[in-house]
């Protein structure tokens, strides 16, 4: 066999393994949504308009209600290895459920930098633009930690309700308070995966206004903002679901 034949044969093998080695080094060198591919202000942008035209179905902190979830595992299994062009396509195409395309190019580019926030990829000097969607791969985000509790942190707690002295409502055996994002189109439907009783006890200082007659000893999820006071914790209600009729894990 002559050496001009060899060659012949060797040479697409070889090329074809440069070639997939040269694929091989661009996806690992290729930008990720963890280069810092959005601005601070473009977050903020985002948030507002994310509020406003997405929240109603994926939850103001993005945890899904009859939208599915935008963060975490679910985040990740739907982009997460895809260029962020599929992420804005999905968006500009689909949402707002019932104006879908209708916010215009920059807006999604806004909600996108808002979503990427969320789950943990910190901000860059510039931001995202359309011509760099093709450019940029998801790779999975990690959760934000939530904000530290005070007094006067927006929380959300499930417990008993109970009767108190004096026309109070109380909410015993209740969970420790979880700080909530706190906006003005906050949903009102509890999180899918509720928390188990506790031993907090927490003052409703409106309770009335739910008329809590009819919830007595149901297990319910609150949302409100936690007030402290010496020897009591107060909460007042922007949110007030019950979870089951009975008080029993």
């Amino acid at each position: 066999m002559n050496k001009l034949f060899l060659s012949s044969l060797m040479i697409p093998g070889m090329l074809g393994a440069a070639a997939a080695e040269f694929a091989v080094r661009a996806q690992e060198s290729a930008k990720t949504v963890a280069d810092g591919v959005y601005s601070e202000d473009q977050a903020t942008r985002g948030a507002a308009a994310y509020d406003t035209n997405c929240a109603g179905c994926h939850r103001s902190d993005l945890g899904g209600v009859t939208g599915p979830a935008l963060k975490e595992q679910r985040f990740a299994r739907d982009f997460a290895g895809k260029d962020l062009k599929a992420l804005f396509t999905k968006m500009a195409t689909t949402m707002p459920r019932n104006a879908p395309a209708s916010l215009g190019d920059n807006v999604y580019l806004d909600i996108i930098a808002h979503v990427l926030k969320e789950n943990g990829f910190a901000a860059g000097p510039n931001e995202l633009t359309g011509d760099e969607l093709d450019g940029v791969r998801v790779v999975p985000g990690k959760p934000r930690p939530p904000p530290p509790i005070g007094d006067y942190s927006y929380v959300e707690v499930v417990g008993c309700l109970t009767a108190g002295p004096q026309n109070t409502w109380l909410l015993t055996r209740a969970s420790e308070p979880v700080a909530v994002l706190s906006t003005p189109s906050a949903q009102s439907t509890p999180p899918v995966t509720v928390k188990p009783l506790g031993a907090q006890t927490f003052h409703l200082l409106d309770a009335m206004a739910y008329t809590p007659d009819g919830h007595k000893g149901h297990k319910m999820y609150v949302r409100g903002l936690l007030i402290k006071i010496p020897g009591e914790q107060r909460m007042t209600i922007s949110a007030f679901e019950m979870i089951s009729p009975t008080c029993s894990e």
